[in-house]
């Protein structure tokens, strides 16, 4: 990847367009790079955790500080998150807890540095009466009851994504998600792998689905957390026509940024509201709020962080599509993508089988998932469980292919394991706990918190390192 000045003024399109050309990496080092979030809950009453007090999530985060050596990062005061080895723990606006993980190059290793964080967060959680578990949408608590994390740039979200999507404000406080980040060797091979991961999320959704309830019942969807980020702001959510046309490569996303409206102005630590202009207008020199001024690669690095479609292009695509789910299933999601991804022959036995559905096609798709998950039927009428199993079939045989193995001497592949039971049993995670709810749970979600908790899963995980 080549250097980028971030101070350097932008005044010209193709300036952005070498800025995401940058990102090509050669194979030899690509790498994978991990990301979860989790809800966490006080034990003893099932309630949020606030930011403040002796049992808070900043008392949380400098207790992890002091105990394992990550650097405090501060905003007004607060620590907001972590930084160590090119990992990061960082707070969401409700309070969810997530790990960025380093770019790692074998799901092993994904795997080490989630049983690390997890064995970390259990041994500080002990003493301080709090749990975590991962699950696409919070079921019990009221959006009210939330508590809402000291970040600038959450306060400037919360005021103007209102006005774009009925739903935003759920998708900032009540959910959590897992996502992979991988790279790209050249603007062909960022496209193929752009469109058959776009074509892919909503199949993803389905096999992630695990956010069947709302303040303690069934909310009618398999993936509320889909069903919400429909409805947070059609300017940067959601999937991207454009992507399947002819000539899409870098120029294309960055137009397609260049007219997304701006949700900040970024200056010197402060974050200050992009007043929804878009940022064509501030390289033209013609933001209200600065007039005759003009961004810098930073503030387009920033402007490309604000853009949530389910596949996003940075100097990397980070895939979005799944629901959270607990700790054992946690790799599969990079497991699956780099079985895709890595793995030409794989890339395009997939791209072959979602390559000829139309713009309307996929549009329908992406509005069933969320409700149908792996019932949802292709345009060929097949379900998206025998797509599903075809698709894991495809990455199964590419991780074997790939040949990465732990001491054991067991591949990667190991880590699909969760997602063949799911199609196996034409059972999501979300239709397992509906399951639970309606039977042994007798009509509650409350032991959804204790069964879930990611504490039920560390020496499972330890075992598995």
């Amino acid at each position: 990847m080549s250097a980028i000045d971030l101070a350097t003024p932008v005044t010209r399109f193709d300036q952005l367009v070498t800025y995401l050309e940058a990102g090509c990496t050669p194979k030899e080092q690509w790498r994978i790079g991990t990301e979860h979030e989790k809800f966490g809950f006080r034990k003893r009453d099932l309630t949020p955790i606030p930011y403040e007090g002796e049992a808070g999530i900043g008392r949380l985060l400098n207790s992890m500080a002091d105990r394992y050596g990550w650097q405090r990062v501060e905003e007004d005061g607060h620590v907001i998150a972590l930084i160590k080895d090119g990992a990061s723990v960082t707070l969401e606006p409700g309070g969810q807890l997530e790990l960025s993980g380093a770019p790692l190059q074998t799901i092993h290793e994904t795997q080490d540095e989630i049983n690390e964080h997890l064995h970390q967060l259990g041994e500080l959680c002990q003493d301080m009466d709090m749990a975590f578990f991962g699950l696409g949408v919070q079921p019990k608590w009221r959006f009210d009851d939330i508590p809402w994390m000291p970040k600038g740039r959450y306060r400037i979200m919360r005021d103007y994504l209102p006005s774009r999507g009925h739903l935003s404000l759920d998708m900032m406080a009540r959910t959590c998600t897992v996502q992979a980040n991988f790279d790209f060797s050249s603007e062909a091979d960022m496209v193929n792998k752009f469109r058959l991961s776009m074509a892919l999320q909503p199949l993803t959704m389905a096999l992630f689905a695990n956010s069947p309830f709302l303040e303690g019942k069934p909310n009618g969807f398999l993936s509320y957390r889909g069903e919400i980020w429909r409805h947070t702001d059609p300017d940067r959510c959601g999937w991207l026509p454009f992507v399947f046309e002819e000539g899409f490569g870098f120029a294309r996303y960055a137009e397609y940024a260049l007219d997304c409206p701006m949700l900040f102005l970024y200056e010197k630590g402060v974050y200050g509201s992009g007043g929804g202009v878009p940022f064509r207008a501030f390289m033209e020199g013609k933001h209200p709020a600065k007039p005759g001024v003009y961004p810098t690669l930073g503030d387009w690095q920033t402007h490309l962080s604000t853009l949530f479609p389910d596949v996003r292009l940075k100097h990397y695509l980070e895939l979005r599509g799944a629901d959270a789910g607990n700790s054992s299933s946690l790799c599969a999601m990079p497991a699956l993508w780099k079985g895709l991804l890595h793995d030409e022959t794989a890339l395009l036995a997939a791209w072959d089988r979602v390559k000829r559905w139309s713009h309307e096609e996929r549009d329908r798709i992406h509005q069933e998932t969320p409700r149908l998950a792996l019932q949802t039927l292709t345009p060929e009428g097949i379900s998206f469980r025998a797509l599903g199993l075809s698709v894991l079939e495809i990455a199964r045989a590419s991780l074997h292919r790939q040949g990465e193995r732990n001491a054991n001497g067991c591949d990667e592949s190991i880590f699909l394991d969760p997602l063949f039971i799911t199609v196996e049993n034409n059972q999501t995670p979300a239709e397992r706990l509906l399951e639970a709810y309606k039977g042994r749970w007798r009509g509650a979600v409350e032991p959804l918190f204790w069964e879930e908790e990611f504490e039920s899963f560390y020496a499972e995980c330890t075992k598995k390192a």
